[in-house]
C-alpha cells in the first residue's frame, strides 16, 4: 500500500508508537532475560486484548530480531499491514481463520528462516482466552520455543469488544512476565493446549473493570 491511503496510517501509527514508548514496563531480572533470548527464533504467544504492547514487545526486548504477525490476504489485510509496518512490525499473509494450514505453513517457513512469528492464540474473533491449536502446531514443526507474554496493567481502559481489549493509558506501568516453554514440552498436543492456556491465564491477570 502507497500513497494517499499510506499517508491516512501515518498519524495513528505516530501515535501508537509515542503512546507504547510512554508506558513504564516493570520486569524481573528473570523475565528480562527470558524476554531478550535471541539464540534461536521464538514464537511470541501473547491474548488478543494484550495485542496493543506487541510492537513495544519488540522493540524492547527482542532488538535486532524481527518480528512477523499473521494478517489475512484480503485487502483488510493490506491496511493493517500498512499500519503494522509504521508500528514496527513485519507481516506474513494468509488465511487467519482459526489459524489453518495457510496459515501454519506461513508461519512456519518464517520461524525457519530464522525469523520470530507472534500469534494470538484466541484470534482473530475468539471466544476470548479460547486456546487454538494453531501456536502449539507451528511450535512442534519448527521445534521452536514459546514465549509466553504476561502483562499486567496498573491503569487501562477495556473496550466493548469481544476480547475486552485492553488499552493502557498513557504514561501508565506495566507489570511485564513471561515463560518459556521448549517444543520438547509439546509432545501431547491436546495435554500441551491445556497447560499453556492454564500458564497463560496465569500471567495475563484482567484489569479492574
Amino acid at each position: 500500500m502507497a500513497g494517499w491511503r499510506r499517508a491516512l496510517l501515518w498519524p495513528a501509527g505516530l501515535l501508537l508508537r509515542l503512546w507504547g514508548r510512554s508506558l513504564r514496563f516493570e520486569v524481573s531480572p528473570d523475565d528480562w532475560d527470558r524476554y531478550t533470548k535471541r539464540d534461536e527464533p521464538v514464537a511470541i504467544i501473547l491474548w488478543h486484548n494484550r495485542l496493543f504492547l506487541a510492537a513495544e514487545i519488540v522493540r524492547r526486548f527482542r532488538v535486532g530480531r524481527p518480528a512477523y504477525a499473521l494478517v489475512s490476504a484480503s485487502q483488510d489485510g493490506a491496511w493493517l499491514t500498512a499500519f503494522f509496518a509504521l508500528a514496527g512490525l513485519r507481516t506474513v499473509r494468509g488465511s487467519s481463520s482459526r489459524l489453518g494450514r495457510e496459515a501454519a505453513t506461513a508461519l512456519v517457513d518464517t520461524l525457519r528462516a530464522g525469523h520470530d512469528v507472534g500469534i494470538t492464540p484466541d484470534g482473530p474473533r475468539g471466544p476470548c482466552y479460547e486456546f487454538k491449536p494453531g501456536a502449539i502446531i507451528v511450535a512442534r514443526r519448527t521445534r521452536a520455543p514459546l514465549l509466553l507474554v504476561g502483562a499486567e496493567f496498573t491503569s487501562a481502559w477495556r473496550l466493548r469488544s469481544w476480547d475486552r481489549f485492553c488499552l493502557p493509558r498513557p504514561f501508565s506501568r506495566v507489570r511485564m512476565r513471561c515463560e518459556i516453554i521448549p517444543a520438547a514440552a509439546l509432545a501431547d498436543r491436546d495435554e500441551a493446549i491445556a497447560q499453556v492456556r492454564e500458564r497463560l491465564v496465569a500471567l495475563n491477570p484482567d484489569p479492574a473493570e
